[in-house]
C-alpha cells in the first residue's frame, strides 16, 4: 500500500505539479514544443478517462438512452452494437424465407439474442429485463 501512497500522493501530484499549464489563453501559445509534448500523456489520460466515462453512462438504463442520443451526433461516438455474434463474418446479415414453408405462422427476432436467428426465441425477454429495452419478435400471419 505503502507504493500505491507513493504513487498517487507523491509521484502524480509532482509530475502535476511540474505541468506547464498557462494562466492566460496567451500563454498556451508561447509554449514550446518540449513544453506540449510534457502536456501529451496527461491530455490522453483525460481524454481517455472522459470517453469511458461518457460510454459508461450511455449504457447505464435510465440514463443511457437520452445520453445516446446526445453523444450519437457527437463526431467519434459511435453507438453499441446491436449484433454481438450473429454471421459476423457477412458485411450485412439478409435472410431470406420462403412464405410458403413458414406455416401458418412466423415468429422473426428483432433483438439479434436468438440462438435459433432468424427465428425468435425469446431471448428478448432477458433483453429487455437487462437493459430496459422494450424489443420483441415481428410476428407474421397468413391471412385467414
Amino acid at each position: 500500500m505503502e507504493s500505491v501512497h507513493n504513487l498517487v500522493c507523491v509521484s502524480l501530484s509532482d509530475y502535476l505539479r511540474n505541468l506547464p499549464i498557462s494562466t492566460s489563453v496567451a500563454g498556451w501559445f508561447s509554449l514550446g514544443l518540449k513544453d506540449w509534448m510534457r502536456l501529451v500523456p496527461f491530455g490522453v489520460a483525460v481524454g481517455g478517462l472522459s470517453y469511458l466515462s461518457l460510454q459508461g453512462l450511455a449504457n447505464t438504463p435510465g440514463v443511457g438512452p437520452a445520453l445516446k442520443e446526445r453523444l450519437a451526433k457527437c463526431p467519434g461516438f459511435r453507438g453499441n452494437r446491436v449484433n454481438e455474434n450473429i454471421k459476423m463474418e457477412n458485411n450485412k446479415v439478409v435472410d431470406t424465407i420462403d412464405i410458403e414453408d413458414m406455416g401458418d405462422k412466423g415468429v422473426f427476432c428483432r433483438c439479434w439474442k436468438s440462438k435459433k436467428f432468424p427465428y425468435c426465441d425469446g431471448s428478448h425477454n432477458k433483453h429487455n429485463e437487462d437493459t430496459g429495452d422494450n424489443v420483441g419478435p415481428l410476428i407474421v400471419k397468413k391471412a385467414a
